[in-house]
């Protein structure tokens, strides 16, 4: 993918703002840590992975344009693979073992650019984090990105697996502050994968206390 022509940025802010409006009325979404993330500069988002909203619902809080890693499966459907296609979604196989997209991936990164990815590899099914995939690790050290851990919580309430269509629930999510690429560098594999995870499991767990302080009645 080249560079994000004047078109596609129209298209893409467009499609953002449509979104948040809609996303405002079904989710209530409320975002933290926003000024963590980055101006400028190479960031390999890492996030739990809750549902199919999780891209647009992480996207639409980040002021930058993001690239998502999808499963080539979703591209199938040609008119749904263009869409996703157009909000910068790199396929990759479902095992993340693609070398295409891997060499898509660490372009963009290369470049500059924000990538979001879901190292559990599939979405939960209990809404808890589930264990980290090593591979994201050496994406961000090769491309000498920005770490960026990031939680969602909300999103699996919204529309868990087996549900066909999403219902109104809140979301949180929250932007930690990044594991610069010094420090990423000096890590082992196994230990930056477990400190990521480590990060990712700490936010959810806050964000899943908010919304159930949130939910809880209000005395008078």
């Amino acid at each position: 993918m080249k560079r994000p022509s004047v078109i596609h940025w129209c298209w893409y802010n467009f499609s953002k703002l449509t979104l948040q409006a809609w996303e405002s009325v079904y989710f209530n979404p409320r975002y933290s840590g926003v000024e963590n993330i980055p101006a400028t500069g190479a960031v390999l988002m890492v996030s739990n992975h809750q549902s199919h909203l999780d891209p647009p619902l992480i996207g639409s809080g980040c002021p930058r344009m993001m690239n998502y890693i999808a499963r080539d499966t979703l591209f199938r459907f040609k008119p749904f693979g263009w869409l996703i296609h157009s909000y910068n979604a790199i396929p990759i196989d479902r095992d993340g073992t693609g070398i295409s997209g891997i060499k898509e991936t660490l372009k963009r990164l290369k470049r500059g650019q924000i990538v979001l990815v879901f190292p559990e590899g599939t979405r939960t099914r209990d809404g808890n984090v589930g264990k980290f995939r090593p591979g994201f690790s050496s994406l961000a050290v090769r491309s000498k990105a920005a770490i960026l851990p990031v939680a969602i919580e909300g999103a699996f309430a919204a529309w868990p697996r087996g549900q066909r269509f999403p219902h109104p629930r809140p979301v949180r999510v929250h932007y930690g502050p990044p594991i610069l690429p010094d420090d990423a560098r000096r890590c082992e594999e196994r230990e930056l994968v477990e400190e990521v995870q480590r990060r990712v499991g700490y936010y959810h767990a806050r964000l899943r206390q908010r919304l159930t302080g949130d939910a809880s009645p209000r005395r008078s």
